[in-house]
């Protein structure tokens, strides 16, 4: 299967995601939120095509700007925790995004809730 045909299925996959995606490229800019992203900053306006550090304070910036520097070192620095939300039960990461050659091309920022599923295992009704 070719790349082409295959982004549907990776966009898929990140559009079904419960918790926030927010990808942007090596200058920053917001290019993609998945729905469970609009849904959470949805009282900031539309963020897509605007830099993330318009979302961020001074110092969660320059953590920002240190964690993509530390991506670009080395094919091997990928993945930085960079927040607990107790309130929420959740994690927080920045991961890198590489090219087919395992050039640094951007990052995205990725939720992960902490609580037990409340769903039933294949509960199909």
């Amino acid at each position: 299967m070719e790349n082409k045909e295959l982004s549907a299925y990776f966009k898929s996959i990140v559009e079904q995601d419960r918790c926030a995606v927010v990808i942007c490229n090596l200058q920053h800019e917001i290019i993609y939120m998945n729905n469970a992203a609009r849904e959470r900053y949805k009282k900031h306006g539309e963020l897509v095509g605007t830099s993330i550090f318009n979302c961020h304070n001074a110092d969660s910036n320059a953590k920002i700007r240190e964690v993509v520097e530390w991506f670009a070192k080395s094919f091997e620095n990928n993945i930085v925790f960079t927040y607990r939300n107790d309130r929420e039960n959740k994690d927080v990461y920045m991961v890198a995004l590489r090219g087919e050659n395992g050039e640094l091309i951007g990052y995205y920022e990725k939720h992960e809730l902490r609580n037990p599923e409340t769903m039933k295992m294949y509960d199909l009704s």
